[in-house]
């Protein structure tokens, strides 16, 4: 098997070996993959951190040996807080990253970031301080950036860059962490789940103080919740149907 890592700000990685096919989720500075398979000028990757799959162009890969991808694996992540940095390569040239890239890549990718001071251990109420830097950002199926993103690539890029690993797709992450009973249960960062007709779960978003939630909705929003589930002031009428609320910090 051979591996990779995310060399350049951000990548699209699609579920067809084609640029037309669909972008499921992106790639970020610093994400490592394993490659599973190569079909002319795609590769078929799944990404370390949360196991999804899907295909990445052949010029946008950069391989790494197994054993750096084990060592790199190995080593404490140190994500980007800032909407958008900026990195030195070995010719000097600068190129820009997004918040959430990792940049414990830089030694191994031999980049240069000028600012590598460490940060406090992240508790659970520095969640929506990070999750605020994403209001308005458009929403975008398959994004994890703050130029386009989805419900479930906000909240996972939200909680890894304090730390914590959620899986990709909202019906994933419904998964993960404990059951709530109850709103009045929960606290800020947690994450409510909607579902359709059918009991799929197909949003989440993140709750907030005072009954409101952050979520991605045409755009990175607040709106109001209830036990029913998020209400939209503008269309005076509830967009989304709760299904579930969890605490995943704890």
């Amino acid at each position: 098997m051979e591996y990779g890592i995310c060399h350049l700000g951000i990548l699209p990685v699609r579920n067809e070996n084609r640029h037309a096919g669909e972008l499921v989720t992106q790639l970020i500075y610093g994400d490592a993959y394993k490659i599973l398979e190569t079909q002319k000028k795609w590769v078929r990757i799944r990404v370390a951190d949360d196991g999804y799959e899907g295909w990445l162009h052949a010029l946008q890969v950069h391989k790494i040996s197994k054993s750096e991808f084990e060592a790199y694996q190995k080593l404490p992540n140190h994500f980007t807080s800032d909407l958008v940095n900026y990195l030195t390569n070995k010719e000097g040239l600068l190129f820009p990253i997004p918040i959430g890239s990792n940049l414990k890549a830089n030694t191994l990718l031999e980049h240069q970031f000028e600012d590598q001071q460490k940060k406090a251990a992240p508790q659970k109420d520095d969640l929506v301080k990070t999750a605020y830097l994403y209001l308005n950002t458009p929403y975008l199926w398959g994004g994890k950036t703050p130029f386009g993103i989805d419900c479930s690539g906000l909240v996972q890029m939200v909680y890894k860059i304090n730390g914590r690993q959620l899986l990709r797709d909202a019906s994933e992450q419904a998964t993960q962490g404990t059951t709530l009973s109850f709103i009045e249960e929960s606290a800020p960062g947690d994450l409510a789940f909607f579902d359709n007709k059918e009991g799929t779960i197909i949003h989440v978003g993140m709750l907030l103080e005072n009954h409101h939630i952050i979520h991605a909705h045409g755009h990175v929003r607040i709106d109001r919740i209830d036990q029913t589930g998020i209400y939209n002031a503008e269309q005076q009428t509830h967009s989304h149907k709760l299904r579930l609320i969890k605490n995943i910090w704890d």
